[in-house]
């Protein structure tokens, strides 16, 4: 309007700003139903976490994927796709118990987020870990996501430092969960 002044509208003051595009960004939610975790309400709280991080992604018009590990294996709850509000609800009949295949689960995510971005093109990924790190395994920092975020759910009273040791193994950010 400040090229036009008070002149009528014409072709030539119009200007072309052109828009800035980012690239898609996918959340791959990486959840520990193992059993330790339903110790002390760790399991509802990491089911929290998980269910506002995919309605803050579906706000923010991100992708999402969500996978769980814990005694019946890995399984993809939600696949890599456009968050949802309503996928958080994904989430509520999510129970715990057994043992905890982490580098089983770590791998399967890695694997996935190589599968988006070979289909998706230039894709910035990030691998959110929801742990309490109760695990003998040490497994292998997964080389996919470009952001690593490992959100430690273990006891403050009785913490093992796992999740913290990852973290700097790894290169990741490591964030204590909050209630």
């Amino acid at each position: 309007m400040v090229a036009k002044g008070p002149a009528p509208l014409q072709r030539a003051h119009l200007r072309h700003q052109p828009v800035a595009l980012r690239s898609g960004r996918l959340h791959c939610i990486v959840l520990d139903t193992s059993g330790s975790m339903r110790q002390r309400g760790r399991l509802a709280l990491a089911k929290g976490h998980a269910a506002f991080m995919i309605e803050q992604a579906a706000r923010q018009g991100d992708d999402v994927a969500l996978l769980r590990f814990g005694g019946q294996g890995v399984e993809l709850l939600l696949p890599p796709g456009r968050a949802r509000l309503s996928g958080s609800q994904r989430l509520r009949p999510v129970g715990g118990g057994g043992g905890t295949p982490l580098a089983q689960a770590l791998a399967q995510a890695d694997a996935l987020l190589q599968r988006s971005q070979r289909r998706s093109g230039p894709l910035e990924s990030w691998l959110w870990l929801l742990t309490d790190g109760r695990t003998l395994e040490q497994p292998q920092a997964p080389q996919a996501p470009q952001h690593l975020v490992i959100v430690d759910f273990d006891d403050t009273r009785h913490n093992l430092g796992r999740c913290a040791d990852w973290a700097t193994r790894w290169g990741a950010a490591h964030h204590r969960a909050q209630a």
